[in-house]
């Protein structure tokens, strides 16, 4: 038999004040702005409410991270059934139970689906990625980020299947290789962010399949892929002039060249992330700073050949630089912090600014930054010519600002009659 109908549910005389003054669809549409907790105590209220909270139309976006630890297969089926063609988006990021099985369910029902994140998913296989690719035409972003157990085989199912693909995170999927790669953005030519961290098996051959498929690419993640060369970002450069964002972090083989690539290719430039990269030096980042005027973001911890140089140029070309690691950059003094200090980005745009292991950086650059009214955070850790007085008067005018800073303990007087007082390196400097 039948239940009763909505209409039937809301002209009962013994329901709530609130379903006879409201319509329906009136509270459908409150009941849509809830989170998937609120909905699910909703649905415990009346009979009403239960069919209203467990809707399908107000299910379209879900984010489980929350309950990683509860989810299994069975929840994820139950959902995609409940939810059918409504459901847009799905975060079931860290949810370990959940295995190839529940998402063919799910990519059965669910045919609608835009962005899916199974980050963490261990226990997915090529199997999810051909069930997706058979039945969710429409998926534009896909998170399979430590899904290690995921191939080429994978990427060849998603470029036949989803062709709309825009966004793919295959993070530390480490048995992918330049075919798989291949297969991918022959088929999907609007891809916009790729994040390969941690395929250590991509060479050069690769990022010429990006570069010559690839010209919508704004994002591109490659940290410690440590195979590829100059060679191959070079082709990126040249095929991908929308980049914005690009992180090449522990790659250790390039060179100026890239940056000079880039300024004369990617203007848009806003994200540059170079950390461990020892060989670029400050005539690189001065032809990058003279081109890439919209940079922002910058990490250069580490890249042990910059000096005063690349930081003037940067202070002079780049006036919306928000956020700059210079950690082990110990070749850096505090010239430099006064010309970022007094450039364009200082009164309104540096927030963050990272020293630490600057062995030559004193309580100077702290009075050269007093006028960086945005300046939100400051790394000093292990720089030994910083003091605490140093710092108070920084904060005199720049009262909110997080500085992270270690000071050795004082060693303790000798006993008496012991030998002579001794201090740690860092005691004696500070």
């Amino acid at each position: 038999m039948l239940g009763p109908s909505l209409t039937e549910m809301f002209t009962n005389s013994d329901e709530a004040a609130i379903n006879k003054k409201l319509p329906k669809e009136l509270l459908l549409r409150i009941f849509s702005f809830l989170d998937v907790v609120t909905l699910c105590r909703c649905a415990q209220v009346s009979r009403s409410w239960n069919v209203l909270a467990l809707d399908g139309s107000n299910w379209q976006r879900i984010d489980l991270f929350d309950f990683q630890r509860d989810i299994e297969g069975r929840v994820v089926e139950n959902i995609s059934k409940r939810c059918g063609g409504f459901l847009r988006k799905l975060s079931l990021r860290g949810c370990l139970g959940v295995g190839d099985s529940a998402l063919r369910t799910f990519s059965q029902n669910c045919r609608n689906i835009e962005l899916l994140s199974l980050n963490g998913c261990t226990k997915i296989t090529d199997s999810t990625c051909n069930s997706l690719s058979k039945f969710c035409p429409k998926l534009k972003h896909l998170d399979l980020a430590s899904c290690t157990s995921i191939t080429n085989l994978s990427l060849k199912a998603l470029s036949e299947g989803c062709p709309l693909l825009e966004q793919l995170n295959i993070s530390w999927c480490d048995q992918v290789t330049k075919d798989g790669i291949q297969a991918l953005v022959r088929c999907c030519p609007g891809l916009k962010g790729l994040f390969l961290k941690g395929c250590t098996q991509l060479e050069d051959e690769a990022l010429k399949h990006i570069g010559g498929h690839c010209p919508e690419l704004v994002t591109l993640n490659l940290q410690t892929c440590s195979q590829i060369t100059d060679e191959g970002l070079i082709t990126i450069c040249r095929g991908c002039h929308r980049l914005q964002s690009l992180c090449v972090s522990g790659c250790a083989n390039i060179t100026d060249a890239i940056l000079h690539a880039l300024g004369q290719n990617c203007p848009r430039l806003r994200i540059l992330e170079v950390a461990r990269c020892s060989q670029l030096t400050d005539v690189g980042f001065t032809t990058l700073a003279r081109n890439c005027h919209e940079l922002e973001k910058m990490d250069l911890e580490e890249c042990v050949q910059i000096t005063d140089g690349t930081l003037i140029q940067l202070s002079i070309h780049c006036p919306r630089l928000q956020v700059l690691s210079l950690s082990h950059c110990e070749l850096i003094t505090d010239d430099c912090i006064r010309h970022l200090g007094s450039g364009p980005c200082a009164h309104d745009r540096l927030e963050v600014i990272e020293l630490d292991n600057c062995p030559l950086i004193t309580d100077a650059s702290l009075e050269h930054l007093k006028n960086c009214h945005s300046l939100d955070r400051i790394e000093l850790y292990d720089c030994q010519q910083i003091t605490r007085a140093g710092i108070k008067r920084l904060r005199t005018h720049l009262p909110n600002i997080k500085v992270h800073a270690y000071f050795a303990p004082v060693t303790p007087p000798p006993s008496v009659g012991g030998s002579r007082q001794r201090f740690c390196r860092c005691c004696v400097l500070l």
